[in-house]
């Protein structure tokens, strides 16, 4: 799968708006046209960057009054010949699913993640299982809290999509788009099921007035290759996996894209990517981050095997004294597992330590380690049990 390039999934041919037209030309072409991402052309007809809808939707601005220019992004060319594990590699790293493609200086198209996605299953690949890839005892809501406290599960854990439960049953999903389409998108009046006509306040809306229902969901033994064509049919971004009726983890399109890109990753090796949003990682503290992890890699290589540590770190918008809020989240995908952990702090440095403190804890208990008596006693030592009680 590694070696299938990009010419072989993506769409040639794109639409374009200049870099000073309003945002509303924007909404017009996506209104019309339906396109995954806009180019944007500067004043010399030049390629500048893109521009995606929830781009658009998540800034909340009046779109008559708002400039392409101050939405737009840049992103990694690809071109033609790239594989889709490196498309999807530089897709994690920028936070930009949709990547222009350049024969030299020429912009040919854009290849999205669901080409990715899709050219992936295609192949061998595809008949691996669910199981094998999706979020394992995701984070869930009740019902009836607040929009407000879906939010900060959102932030808190790093999350884009949650499973919604009423008395311990499934029954219905929320995105940080639907709340944003629903609740936040400016200037629209919603129709919010049981809240249509009252007064309440946005944060208060219960989680179950704007949650997707029915759930699309997925067997773990299905295919990769089901699942993909599950969520194109349904047009949904993530599938619940569900097991003898019981909630066991959650499919997202990033959930399909991190194994994908780690196919260029060598045998018996652990490896680090980086995801950044909203705040700039200097070379002194990736090179921290670095050489934590290679302490961390070389504690668990035997156990492990092969595997990658995603890293995904973005800023809140509030600091300390000049210091950034940051949130830091960790997938570890290896040959033997997936784990995860979180953390949130002023300063990249403390904050990645604090996530990658926790992810030791979480695999010294976890059940593939747990049998190993070297990982036992390391455990234990953390817990505070001196040797001699082991």
């Amino acid at each position: 799968m590694s070696s299938i390039p990009v010419k072989n999934v993506f769409t040639q041919g794109f639409s374009a708006v200049n870099e000073n037209d309003s945002v509303s030309k924007c909404l017009e072409l996506f209104k019309r046209e339906m396109p995954p991402v806009l180019a944007v052309l500067n004043a010399k007809g030049k390629y500048a960057g893109v521009i995606a809808r929830r781009w658009v939707i998540r800034a909340r601005l009046d779109p008559a009054a708002t400039k392409v220019k101050s939405l737009m992004r840049p992103a990694p060319k690809v071109s033609p010949d790239v594989s889709l594990s490196r498309a999807a590699k530089l897709m994690i790293e920028s936070g930009v699913r949709q990547l222009p493609v350049f024969e030299k200086a020429k912009l040919l198209g854009f290849v999205t993640d669901e080409d990715i996605i899709h050219g992936a299953v295609t192949q061998e690949w595809g008949s691996v299982a669910v199981e094998k890839i999706m979020t394992k005892a995701p984070q869930v809501i009740d019902a009836n809290r607040s929009v407000g406290a879906v939010l900060s599960l959102f932030r808190e854990q790093g999350v884009s999509h949650v499973p919604v439960m009423d008395e311990g049953k499934l029954v219905g999903v929320i995105s940080i788009q639907d709340v944003i389409e629903q609740v936040f998108q400016p200037r629209q009046r919603q129709t919010l099921g049981e809240i249509v006509g009252e007064k309440v306040p946005m944060l208060n809306i219960p989680a179950k007035g704007i949650m997707a229902h029915p759930v699309v969901t997925v067997q773990p033994g299905a295919s990769l290759k089901e699942a993909e064509k599950m969520m194109h049919d349904r047009d949904v971004s993530c599938l619940v996996v569900l097991s003898k009726e019981r909630l066991v983890g959650i499919v997202t399109k990033l959930d399909f894209l991190e194994p994908i890109s780690q196919l260029e990753v060598p045998e018996r090796k652990l490896a680090v990517q980086f995801g950044v949003k909203g705040i700039v990682v200097n070379p002194d503290q990736q090179g921290f981050m670095m050489g934590e992890f290679e302490s961390f890699a070389r504690k668990y290589r035997d156990a492990l095997d092969s595997g990658t540590l995603f890293v995904y770190i973005k800023t809140h918008g509030a600091n300390h004294r000049g210091v950034p809020l940051i949130h830091c989240r960790l997938q570890l995908r290896t040959a033997n597992g997936s784990f995860f952990s979180s953390g949130e702090g002023f300063g990249v440095e403390p904050t990645f330590r604090v996530a990658l403190d926790r992810l030791d804890k979480r695999l010294l208990r976890s059940k593939e380690l747990s049998h190993n008596p070297k990982y036992a006693r390391d455990y234990l030592r953390k817990m505070g049990i001196q040797e001699g009680e082991f």
